[in-house]
């Protein structure tokens, strides 16, 4: 038997995204869309002094997969630097492509191996983590610029 796609963890997670009201002035943004299914997330960043994740905002319209997606990257986001953030997001789409038994190591992306064989759900998940991963490399460019 194969566990539900919806289950109360993902629905828990969905109704509180953190950080989920837009940065004043952000060092970067970038907007993601899912062709798919129409689901966005929009994503701040500004980052410290060491090239750290220091702050965050996002506005996230998805389904309720994409809605925990974002609230599990949002909650481990703090701190990550833009190659972390790069290779977590490599790893979920590798990951939910196939390749690899194992979720990336991100706290809590196990909850979606019921996704797995439905893959019109993946682009809705992988969004918020996409989204960080550019806005990240985007303002640490800028930084070194």
């Amino acid at each position: 038997m194969t566990a539900p796609l919806y289950n109360n963890q993902i629905l828990r997670l969905a109704a509180s995204i953190p950080y989920h009201e837009r940065l004043t002035n952000p060092m970067a943004s970038v907007e993601k869309r899912s062709p798919v299914c129409g689901s966005r997330v929009a994503v701040d960043v500004d980052l410290d002094e060491a090239g750290r994740v220091a702050a965050l905002g996002m506005q996230v319209r998805a389904c309720a997969l994409g809605q925990a997606a974002a609230s599990l990257m949002g909650a481990h986001a703090i701190g990550r630097t833009p190659a972390e953030l790069d290779a977590t997001r490599a790893a979920l789409t590798n990951w939910l492509a196939g390749d690899g038994d194992t979720p990336p190591e991100w706290p809590g992306l196990d909850l979606f191996t019921p996704a797995l064989p439905h893959s019109a759900r993946h682009p809705s998940i992988r969004l918020a983590f996409e989204a960080v991963a550019e806005a990240a490399a985007l303002a640490s460019r800028d930084k070194a610029a």
